[in-house]
């Protein structure tokens, strides 16, 4: 845990100070929300502690620890529902709302959303202390089995009225809240994400691909070259369906000049090692795991694919159109509002690797089309999705 104040109820000074909770430590899109928006609020203004879950891996922890933002481990709070640890992570929660006194209980992803309400409205407190939720796509949109769909589905409704304010960050969520009556006491809300497309780090194009062939060389001992690299960054879980990608790459099996890099790891790792292998495509599908600041990388890329089948308004893709890359991504979640199809981007429908594999070939066969689209993509994302504007709806809500 990091240095936060040694007495929480005595020293509340003058100073809004705002509590957040999420549930993994894992680097995903929660994690980078509440890091973008934590490491901007004024320290005159705002008093902060964020507590993580403990399962993830760190490092958002670590983060948090670079950057001297006041963090604390939830050890009960877990990603999977277990009714023993969940009860326990609710009297963590409540102890401490008690110690700190938060002004704003500010929750993150559906598991934190759903435990942390759960434990203020069980808080007895001598002022009101309002509820954020802050949900990056729902649950239950997950490619789940229906109960399980349902399940999450009637959690979220059932703790709907303990939140004072709910924000999504895409249409379709909204839309989906309103029609299945997610209904906070005060409003549902719609903030898109943003980014700083001066901020980026990427690294020049020739030095970003060559730093990738070199790790691929150091892990798998293999040398690799290629004209074409059609990338991707993303946790490997389920909802990403990397195996999509993995799929389409099996109709660029005899093309030499075309590699598929993905940067990122999780739990479906195994899965799409498998399918790697089943379909001898080990020579042209390459898995580099979770590099610190990946988006730095994102030049040696010629062109970048979002597969999803459930997405909120993912980073991943804002960040490569903001470098300029032409992008292919699924007609799911914020994707319509981020990509005017055939303009600054080309959109495809979910599970689909033909698809994907014919816009890829669109894009190779005409480089004006490819340049078009990554100039057009970039202008988008300076235009409408700054870091600035996303840091500022947010922080009027405190």
């Amino acid at each position: 845990m990091s240095d936060i104040n040694q007495n929480y109820k005595a020293d509340l000074g003058p100073k809004k100070r705002v509590l957040f909770i999420i549930t993994q430590s894992e680097m995903g899109g929660a994690q980078r929300f509440v890091f973008e928006v934590v490491s901007r609020l004024n320290k005159e203004k705002y008093n902060v502690l964020v507590a993580v879950g403990s399962d993830g891996g760190g490092e958002f922890l670590k983060q948090l620890g670079s950057a001297n933002i006041p963090n604390k481990t939830i050890n009960s709070l877990k990603r999977n529902i277990s009714p023993i640890q969940d009860f326990k992570a609710i009297f963590e929660i409540r102890k401490l709302v008690s110690e700190f006194c938060p002004d704003t209980f500010f929750l993150n992803s559906s598991k934190a959303g759903f435990i942390g309400s759960l434990a203020a409205k069980l808080q007895v407190t001598s002022y009101k202390l309002q509820v954020i939720y802050r949900i990056g796509g729902w649950s239950f949109n997950d490619p789940w089995p229906t109960w399980k769909k349902k399940f999450w589905l009637i959690l979220e409704k059932i703790s709907a009225p303990w939140k004072d304010i709910i924000i999504v960050n895409n249409k379709h969520d909204l839309d989906q809240a309103k029609t299945l009556g997610i209904k906070p006491r005060g409003q549902i809300l719609l903030i898109h994400n943003g980014i700083d497309t001066y901020k980026l780090g990427l690294l020049p194009k020739e030095e970003a691909r060559l730093r990738l062939f070199e790790k691929i060389a150091k892990y798998s001992g293999k040398i690799f070259q290629a004209e074409t690299i059609v990338g991707t960054i993303a946790n490997l879980y389920p909802t990403k369906d990397i195996l999509s990608l993995v799929r389409t790459a099996e109709y660029f099996k005899k093309n030499n000049s075309v590699v598929f890099i993905v940067i990122g790891d999780g739990s479906e790792r195994p899965n799409i090692e498998k399918l790697i292998k089943g379909l001898d495509l080990e020579h042209k599908v390459l898995l580099l795991g979770q590099l610190t600041d990946a988006k730095k990388y994102l030049p040696a890329f010629d062109i970048f694919v979002l597969p999803s089948v459930k997405e909120g308004f993912p980073w991943s893709l804002i960040e490569a159109m903001a470098a300029k890359l032409p992008v292919i991504a699924t007609r799911v979640g914020a994707i319509e509002e981020i990509i005017d199809d055939q303009k600054n981007g080309l959109i495809i429908e979910p599970r689909n690797p033909n698809q994907i594999a014919d816009k890829i070939k669109l894009i190779l066969s005409d480089d004006r089309i490819k340049q078009e689209l990554g100039i057009q993509a970039h202008q988008k994302i300076l235009f409408k999705f700054s870091l600035e504007k996303m840091f500022h709806e947010v922080e009027e809500l405190l």
